[in-house]
């Protein structure tokens, strides 16, 4: 009779016997039920992110103050965070970066008040492997929860951010500090020319990492979340520090982040029928306009019967066309432009414009 028991393949490396340890079978595959989350919402727990931004878009300052929350264990922006041990290598910056981390502690003690933060200050090789490994050796802990790289050009060595194969090779080196360590890795980088296109160099790095952050001009935005839905856009702004002062007495100052309200958009300016409207309203307001009382009315602001803004229209010339209704047609385009363009409101037969609402 034939023996039918599978046969266990004995191993031909250590290689494989390790990745046999890894295998899972199907029986044993579980969901994933509890987000494994280092900053929730944003970063997970051992992963690989790249925060981006333009020069002088306060890259740098965010890494820091998302870095000191991580030490810390205190919430980001009302995001958990998981704890742990941070190691921060400053590859440029000089003294700004010990500036930037000690504005931290003078405006906010209670953040980085026993917590577990180091700071390297200064360059790396990550594209080859023997700097990833002296890393992992150097830090006061065998594991970290953050090692930030700020920023990947200085920490490139010989290698070409726009190559494929030097990326994919910088990333092997990523990969082994957060095998060895259990850390996420957050690359600081640069945005190319076009920021709207995203980081500057090889697209090898985008498909490699589990989450991109774009900073600019004052916006915090998830670009990219492999594992967790994508946050809402957070904003923000730099609040001045001083240090103390130099040896000639004058202050020395830095920034921290502080947490700042969307910018109202920006109106496009308004150009044909709809300018003239518009002229024609303000001349309406000055004229006869009067500030009435209400729940339904803007509080100090001025509004003028509908009919009275439309016989201003005609004085300003709306439009060319000589009968009633074309007169008639012209405005109600206009005014329903307006409308959708949240230049005016109307109520009942009132009508005022929203930049004095």
């Amino acid at each position: 009779m034939t023996d039918m028991t599978p046969q266990v393949v004995p191993f031909q490396s250590k290689r494989g016997e390790a990745l046999r340890g890894k295998m899972i079978p199907l029986a044993k595959i579980k969901p994933c039920l509890d987000a494994n989350y280092l900053v929730q919402g944003w970063l997970g727990a051992g992963g690989l992110s790249v925060l981006y931004g333009p020069s002088n878009s306060g890259k740098t300052f965010v890494a820091v103050d998302l870095a000191a929350h991580v030490a810390s264990g205190t919430a980001w922006r009302g995001y958990k965070i998981k704890p742990g041990p941070v190691v921060y290598v400053a590859a440029e910056g000089g003294g700004g970066i010990r500036n930037r981390v000690s504005a931290i502690r003078n405006a906010r003690p209670d953040l980085l008040e026993g917590a577990e933060f180091s700071l390297l200050p200064t360059n790396l090789d990550l594209h080859e492997p023997g700097d990833a490994m002296a890393l992992c050796d150097a830090m006061p802990t065998e594991s970290a929860a953050l090692v930030v790289i700020d920023t990947m050009a200085r920490c490139m060595g010989s290698g070409d951010e726009n190559s494929a194969r030097d990326v994919a090779q910088f990333v092997i080196n990523l990969d082994a500090i957060r095998e060895r360590t259990g850390a996420h890795v957050l690359v600081v980088h640069h945005s190319g020319k076009n920021a709207e296109a995203g980081a500057r160099g090889s697209s090898a790095l985008r498909a490699a990492v589990d989450t991109e952050i774009a900073i600019s001009e004052g916006q915090i935005s998830c670009v990219k979340q492999r594992d967790m839905e994508t946050p809402d856009r957070l904003f923000f702004g730099l609040e001045t520090v001083e240090l103390g002062k130099d040896s000639d007495g004058d202050p020395v100052t830095s920034a921290v982040v502080r947490p700042a309200d969307a910018p109202k958009p920006k109106r496009k300016p308004l150009s044909g029928q709809a300018e003239v409207a518009m002229q024609a309203l303000r001349e309406a307001l000055r004229e006869h306009g009067a500030t009435i009382l209400g729940p339904d009315y803007p509080e100090g602001c001025k509004s003028v019967p509908v009919d009275l803004w439309r016989e201003a229209c005609d004085r300003h010339g709306l439009t060319t066309g000589g009968s009633e209704s074309a007169h008639r047609m012209a405005f109600m385009r206009v005014k329903n432009k307006l409308l959708e363009l949240n230049e005016i409101r109307i109520f009942e037969d009132q009508v005022w414009s929203v930049q004095h609402d």
